[in-house]
């Protein structure tokens, strides 16, 4: 199974913004899809969980963040592009960590995005990381 594909700036001193994006593999999401995917962001810190930043129905208006990143990041989903984005803007050394971008099946309908042990599809992560 080919993973989400991720990209974007990884390094940056600490009140900096970083933007990550993430593709999904063929045509899985592709903008001729109706229906609405949860697609979302992960991070995981050296020696911590797993835990969820943020997630977006790709169709939808709702949005999902995590309280430690509300009113500082911003997921959102371009159809076009077929591309998932995460701008982090006034970054913390506490953001630090590998990014890791999911996605569920398209029958998937819950929480968005889920707990990380039902999550269908990963990326294989992107390290950030942030200079005081």
């Amino acid at each position: 199974q080919v993973p989400l594909v991720e990209s974007g700036e990884n390094s940056v001193q600490a009140g900096g913004s970083l933007r990550l994006s993430c593709v999904p593999p063929g045509d899985t999401y592709s903008s001729s899809t109706l229906s609405s995917v949860c697609m979302g962001w992960f991070r995981q810190a050296p020696g911590k969980e797993r835990e969820k930043v943020a997630g977006i129905y790709t169709l939808g208006a709702t949005r999902y963040y995590a309280d430690s990143v509300k009113g500082r990041f911003t997921i959102s989903h371009d159809d076009v592009k077929n591309t998932l984005y995460l701008q982090m803007n006034s970054l913390k050394p506490e953001d630090a960590g590998t990014y890791y971008c999911a996605a569920m099946d398209r029958r998937y309908y819950g929480s968005c995005p889920p707990a990380s042990d039902l999550v269908h599809y990963w990326g294989k992560g992107t390290l950030v990381t942030i200079s005081s």
